[in-house]
């Protein structure tokens, strides 16, 4: 195969999911920095942009909504795809990838002579995406926490709302020097990929970064063919479970969303003449 030929990489659907993510997530940092660093002149300045205090955290908040409903689409299309389609799970790490970051690190010290052969998702996308799921399960807790310190407080000290703040401040921080220095070396700047924008890569790209899968397409692993009443019977399992998850996690959405607007509006708002104090 000629090196200017390209390999099948992403479907639409899931370049559309991470394009709504990118979006999503920039607005969360660009609304979301100037607030935690609101002294900064341009912070001051973007808050401004944006319409006041008020309108970023609303934006900021919407971002988040948004964020959340692709993650439950993208839990969805997840069980779709181990319980009705059958799809290999191939995002868990595994032994295999401790072993490949070993031999990746030593042939990028010129110790190795040979990338190793890794799968479909290689050791740094499995690292990058539990990074994702684990800051998306911190930032949406203490975001909770935070847009409704009243109902946090009925239930936990008061104590952990001042804490959530702190880590959701921080893992804010964690979280764009992440997509900055790790995602954008590695997928733009050490090689641009384009494979979420046309959802192809390459062939001399793929036989690089996920050798492996292409060692289970010539041993006849690929494609997945599923039996059609097979797929019926899972069917019939798999789609009302996913429409009551998906109502329950919406609406759960919806209450916190909805449940109190202590977090968004202003003292000044409330009390034009109140002073307050700025360390």
């Amino acid at each position: 195969m000629s090196e200017t030929e390209t390999d099948s990489r992403f479907e639409l659907a899931r370049r559309i999911e991470h394009l709504v993510l990118i979006l999503s997530f920039t607005t969360l940092a660009i609304t979301g920095l100037p607030q935690k660093f609101s002294l900064a002149g341009i912070s001051q300045v973007m808050i401004h942009l944006y319409g006041g205090i008020e309108m970023t955290r609303v934006i900021h908040r919407l971002a988040a909504t948004i964020f959340v409903l692709e993650a439950v689409y993208h839990l969805v299309v997840l069980g779709y795809k181990l319980f009705v389609v059958r799809v290999e799970a191939s995002m868990l790490p595994g032994l295999k990838d401790a072993v490949d970051g070993i031999q990746a690190t030593l042939y990028n010290l010129g110790l190795r002579k040979e990338l190793p052969r890794m799968g479909r998702y290689n050791f740094k996308e499995k690292m990058e995406y539990w990074a994702l799921v684990w800051g998306l399960v911190i930032m949406e807790l203490t975001g909770f926490m935070i847009w409704n310190p009243i109902l946090t407080s009925k239930i936990l000290p008061g104590q952990f709302i001042p804490a959530a703040k702190a880590a959701h401040g921080a893992e804010a921080i964690l979280a764009v020097l992440a997509i900055l220095l790790w995602h954008f070396y590695n997928v733009h700047l050490r090689g641009w990929n384009c494979s979420m924008l046309t959802g192809k890569l390459s062939h001399t790209e793929k036989e690089e970064e996920h050798a492996g899968e292409l060692d289970k397409i010539d041993a006849g692993q690929d494609p997945l063919t599923i039996n059609p009443r097979q797929y019926k019977r899972r069917m019939k399992v798999f789609v009302p479970l996913a429409i009551v998850v998906s109502l329950s996690l919406m609406f759960g959405l919806y209450k916190v969303a909805t449940f109190e607007q202590t977090a968004l509006i202003t003292p000044l708002t409330l009390d034009p003449g109140l002073q307050i104090f700025v360390p």
